[in-house]
Parts: C-alpha cells; structure tokens; sequence
C-alpha cells in the first residue's frame, strides 16, 4: 500500500540518544532518593515523556520530584547531546529518498520541543522536517496514548489508517497501534545493542521490524 503519511520517532529513530538519556536519568533519579541502573531507566521511561518520569517517582516514594530535578534533567541530558549525539546511520539517505519521492513525513516525538529541536539540528536532520515537527506538549496525553500520532494525522490531513509509525520503544508502538496505524519497530539504536528489543516490540504489536535504516522502504509493503 502507500502511505498518507510517515510519522518517526525520534529518540532512538532518528538520532541515536537513548543511552544518554537513559543514563543521565538513572544517574539523577539515584541522587534524589530513588536507585535506579540506566537499564532499568530505559526499561521504565523509553519513549515516555518527563511527565511520566514525575508521575512514576510520586507514585513510588509517595513525595514529588525535587523542584530542580527536570531543569538538571534537561540541561545534563543536552550538554551530552552537544558532545555525542550523532544520527541514526543512513537515516539522512532515507530522509532524502522519500522527500524525493513526495513521500510525505513528519516527526512525533516525547522530547519536549528544546531538546527535540537541538537533535534535529545538531545532526543536520531539521531542514528535512520544517514545520511537520510534534511533540507530546501537543496533547493531553502522551505515548502509549494515541493523542500524540492522531493529532499528527489530523493536522497533515492524513488517514490513521494510512499512516506509518517508525517507532523503538514500547510506548511509542503501543501509542501507534491504538492510533489505527500500521507501526514498524525499529531495532538499529545502541541502547538495543544488548537487550532483546525485537521480541519486546513483536510482543506490543509491531507489524514489522528492522535493524538497519538501509532496510527501511515504505513503498516495498
């Protein structure tokens, strides 16, 4: 089939910066009270928004977050992006393909829109997406809730069920498949290098999955 609409990710999609994430969180939640590996952080948050992070903390210690815990977050989290976030292999070569194609896509994305558009810009993905760029601010709810992918359709005109979601982290396939969208998990990030992300995203619904963005090509479905 063809696509309305492609809607990526982007933390794990198209820049590789889950492991970064996930250890400066770790690290932090450790500090304020609450132990915590950079596995377990990235079992716990990957592809959820910081709103989950605080929400998930007063549910388990009953008190919440320190007020300066998001603002150390987030600064900690872009000064190791400035010094080694890179893109996701050959995504640039895929971007450019369906842009030449008149393949239409966007990006939909947890990271609160500082952060989002420092990865975008810091890997030179940005003048790909111009304005089709969303974040979960957007909406109520975020990922695993639809909210996020249906907004993104409807501003772009898109049918749900004509959409396709490149998505690496449960939430993010879970919140496509609500959505009525067909979602691609992919396995090709350096947090996956280690944990078996095929069979956790087969298991949340992942309609197909690949390792490797030289793979990726909607118009072979």
């Amino acid at each position: 089939m063809s696509f309305d609409l492609v809607i990526f990710d982007c933390d794990g999609v198209l820049v590789d910066s889950e492991v970064l994430s996930c250890t400066s969180l770790a690290a932090l939640l450790t500090e304020v009270g609450l132990p915590t590996r950079s596995d377990e952080a990235m079992a716990r948050f990957l592809g959820r928004s910081v709103t989950a992070i605080a929400e998930d903390f007063q549910t388990r210690l009953g008190r919440p977050l320190p007020d300066d815990f998001l603002p150390r977050f987030r600064a900690d989290v872009m000064a190791r992006m400035q010094r080694d976030l890179t893109a996701i292999p050959d995504i640039a070569e895929v971007l450019t393909a369906l842009t030449a194609r008149g393949q239409r896509f966007c990006v939909a994305s947890s990271s609160e829109r500082p952060r989002l558009d420092l990865a975008l810009s810091l890997t030179g993905l940005a003048p790909f997406f111009e304005n089709r760029v969303f974040n979960a601010a957007m909406v109520a709810r975020g990922k695993p809730a639809p909210d996020l992918f249906l907004h993104a359709a409807q501003t772009l005109s898109a049918d749900p069920a004509r959409c396709l979601v490149i998505e690496d982290s449960l939430a993010g396939v879970q919140a496509g498949k609500a959505a009525g969208m067909i979602v691609w998990g992919f396995t090709g990030g350096s947090h996956y290098q280690n944990v078996a992300g095929a069979e956790m995203l087969a298991a949340a619904g992942a309609d197909r999955l690949f390792k490797r963005m030289k793979e990726f090509d909607p118009a072979g479905v």
